[in-house]
């Protein structure tokens, strides 16, 4: 029997999603569990596997294209079937593939925590184009997507040109429109009149025409990308949805800086200051587990192992790979896995998995020289600790002022999850875990 291939929803809340490679052709034989394409979702690159079988007849996207969910992707025949029962599924007419590319790509990006990956599925049925009137006085099919981003935007439909079936405008159109079209024009103030000693205006005087020219400001306008419209997106609803509130702390890391050095003299695995945070962050979950927790309308979600987030910056904007049982891991196997998921976050090769699950995340901009700051919760994730530069303070010990290296750390919690006691608990257990730095070593 011919089957439809829709494009299924890889990642939760996505309605448009880039077909990056195919890995089949026309011809070949297709069992199910077969990877067919790689696709980008706003994060990662995500495997797609058959759920059917039989024998590839139509390719209907090429590499590239951005593709809405459940639009129809590929064709295949099943044994001894022609090509007139596969055309049968696109109402007997054989559709040519869609070649339009991408104006924009742009390689994973996190919502930070997104619902499992989506099992793939051939019944997902095709979003409506409602038809909009066109200047000619016919009908111009919209996408929804296109039809709310361009509301926004202030873009008149009648302008673009569609790409997709029967000319409808999807969204590749309106990027495209966007980034080719004519670039809209930066208000130019009015000059402001400025009386001198003599009484006349600054206009008056010699130079002002060319002063205002150079001093006169232009931007040019950049259209967001997907992994900016989904932090924006998410940041945005934790901040709004979700009440944040903050514990901080002082933490005192001579001990931390000595040992860090003793181990990096003898392995052959660097360890950084990050790779203890993320241990001593894990040994503190174990500590207080009350507090490896995340919210959920009908339970709460407590973890036994402790899987934690770590925020990497790409060019792109920022991803959040997920660490899986930290407390069980050595700081040399923590270090490498570390630094493996890095790299690939900013080649853009993480898979959808890498980027969810886990309870708690960890933000470090001590490298930057950032004191301290207060990090937004990366939802459902209850916790976030926002880690801040060490630095020489001036300190009381017994009585007496000695100068120590001071990191100053905040925990943004989820105060659905997480009470505030059970959150001061925690900080206390994370500050004796990494002021004592040997007792996550034994």
């Amino acid at each position: 029997m011919a089957t439809l291939i829709r494009m299924p929803e890889v990642a939760a809340g996505a309605t448009e999603i880039v077909l990056s490679k195919w890995n089949v052709e026309v011809g070949a034989s297709v069992k199910i569990g077969d990877v067919l394409a790689e696709m980008e979702t706003e994060k990662a690159v995500v495997d797609y596997a058959a759920d059917a079988e039989g024998t590839v007849y139509k390719i209907l996207v090429a590499d590239g294209a951005s593709v809405e969910v459940g639009s129809p992707i590929m064709i295949l025949l099943g044994a001894g079937e022609d090509g007139s029962a596969g055309d049968a599924l696109l109402g007997g007419s054989a559709a040519e593939p869609v070649v339009a590319p991408v104006v924009e790509v742009v390689s994973p990006v996190a919502a930070p925590v997104a619902a499992p990956i989506a099992a793939a599925v051939t019944s997902v049925a095709a979003p409506v184009a409602a038809p909009i009137a066109s200047n000619d006085g016919g009908r111009k099919f919209v996408s929804p997507i296109v039809r709310k981003l361009s509301a926004e935007r202030g873009v008149d439909l009648n302008q673009i040109s569609g790409t997709g079936p029967d000319g409808r405008v999807v969204r590749r159109d309106l990027e495209h429109f966007l980034a080719n079209g004519s670039p809209i024009a930066a208000p130019v103030a009015a000059p402001v009149a400025v009386p001198t000693a003599s009484g006349s205006s600054s206009e008056s005087a010699p130079g002002s025409a060319i002063a205002k020219q150079e001093y006169s400001s232009s931007y040019v306008t950049v259209p967001h990308s997907g992994m900016r419209r989904a932090i924006a997106r998410r940041l945005t609803e934790s901040k709004t949805t979700v009440p944040h509130f903050y514990v901080t702390a002082d933490c005192k890391v001579d001990s931390l800086f000595d040992l860090r050095k003793r181990i990096n003299e003898s392995s052959p695995v660097k360890i950084s200051v990050n790779d203890i945070v993320v241990k001593a962050v894990a040994s503190a979950l174990m500590d207080v587990p009350e507090a490896n927790v995340i919210w959920n309308p009908e339970a709460m979600h407590k973890f036994e192992s402790a899987d934690i987030a770590v925020a990497v910056a790409t060019d792109g904007g920022l991803l959040t790979p997920v660490i899986r049982g930290v407390e069980k891991r050595q700081l040399s196997n923590l270090s490498m896995e570390i630094a493996e998921l890095a790299g690939r976050a900013r080649a853009g090769k993480l898979r959808q998995e890498e980027l969810e699950g886990g309870s708690f995340a960890v933000s470090n901009l001590g490298m930057y020289g950032t004191k301290e700051f207060s990090a937004i919760l990366n939802p459902p994730q209850s916790g976030i600790l926002a880690v801040g530069a060490a630095s020489p303070r001036a300190i009381v010990e017994d009585g007496q002022v000695v100068v120590a290296n001071i990191m100053t750390v905040t925990l943004s919690a989820d105060h659905r999850a997480v009470d505030g006691a059970v959150a001061a608990q925690w900080l206390a257990a994370f500050v004796k875990r990494i002021e004592n730095p040997l007792s996550m070593l034994v």
